[in-house]
């Protein structure tokens, strides 16, 4: 008796509908018209003679085994992609496609200095980059949404493997006139925990700072709002509070035009580690090594 099989693109359809929530959403992005992603989730419901997926007017609701099936579906489209990374990795080293994922406290800094080399050095890569937190980035490369991230350690990120690229140094970024602008660093005892401005939860240069600090009472004290490094240098600025600020931040500029002096922080974990992380066991793991002697090389 012949055993029918979801095909790939099904599975791709009910993926891409679990993590926009829309049909429509989902169809754009997967390039196909929405009654084609629709009719293919269906097609999948038909063969294996279950309902994944409740359809309102308003809502579109996964059922319990639509959300298992689901989980199940991103490992064996994952599996699938290797199937092409064992092949290219026979190939020429570090070529074709590669989704990377890369924090925003990284990216407009560090990406700008290496991308042009990448391209002169490597027309045949093509690298498609995503810029997102550290979780949602660790979230994207075990659901095969990234072949690699570069983000800042130490963070927990699962089971993976890494390549230290870098450290990058932490700055106190202060309105002149307030602190020691002669100081050739900034012990963490001087820091007033009432002022300190430091990004939302969801970026790990929070917790890196903290970790800096090594003083539990600024985590109860320390006004957490930024949403991004330059929202954080604006309130600095404007004489809201000081900051901490990674060098690669510093050294790009962007206290440029603003009254703000930065000086290192003196303490025991006075840096955060850049690294390069992918899947354990990937099949482009050769690639990733090479890249990232690469991204090393250009500091």
């Amino acid at each position: 008796m012949a055993t029918y099989l979801p095909t790939l693109k099904q599975l791709q359809y009910l993926v891409a509908l679990r993590e926009h929530g829309h049909f429509g959403r989902a169809a754009e992005a997967m390039f196909v018209t929405q009654s084609t992603l629709s009719a293919g989730i269906r097609e999948l419901e038909s063969l294996i003679g279950i309902v994944l997926v409740e359809r309102t007017r308003r809502v579109v609701r996964f059922t319990a085994l639509g959300d298992a099936i689901v989980d199940k579906a991103r490992r064996v489209l994952r599996e699938a992609e290797e199937l092409t990374d064992m092949v290219r990795a026979a190939g020429k080293p570090l070529s074709g496609d590669m989704r990377m994922s890369v924090i925003p406290t990284i990216a407009p800094f560090f990406l700008p200095r290496i991308l042009p080399r990448l391209r002169h050095e490597r027309p045949e890569l093509k690298l498609y980059l995503r810029e997102e937190p550290s979780g949602a980035a660790c979230e994207s490369l075990h659901n095969g949404q990234a072949d690699c991230v570069l983000l800042a350690m130490p963070y927990a990120c699962g089971d993976i493997a890494t390549a230290p690229l870098f450290d990058d140094r932490l700055f106190v970024a202060f309105p002149r006139g307030e602190a020691d602008e002669a100081a050739e660093a900034i012990p963490p005892d001087a820091i007033d925990e009432t002022r300190l401005l430091l990004l939302e939860d969801g970026h790990c240069l929070k917790d890196h700072a903290l970790a800096a600090c090594n003083r539990p009472e600024i985590r109860a004290e320390a006004a957490m709002m930024g949403t991004s490094l330059h929202t954080l240098v604006q309130m600095v600025d404007n004489g809201l509070g000081i900051t901490i600020l990674p060098a690669m931040a510093v050294e790009a500029g962007i206290l440029d035009n603003t009254d703000i002096v930065a000086r290192p922080i003196a303490a025991a974990h006075d840096s955060r580690h850049i690294a390069l992380a992918w899947r354990r066991g990937s099949p482009r793991e050769k690639d990733f090594l090479l890249l990232a002697e690469l991204l090393r090389s250009g500091t």
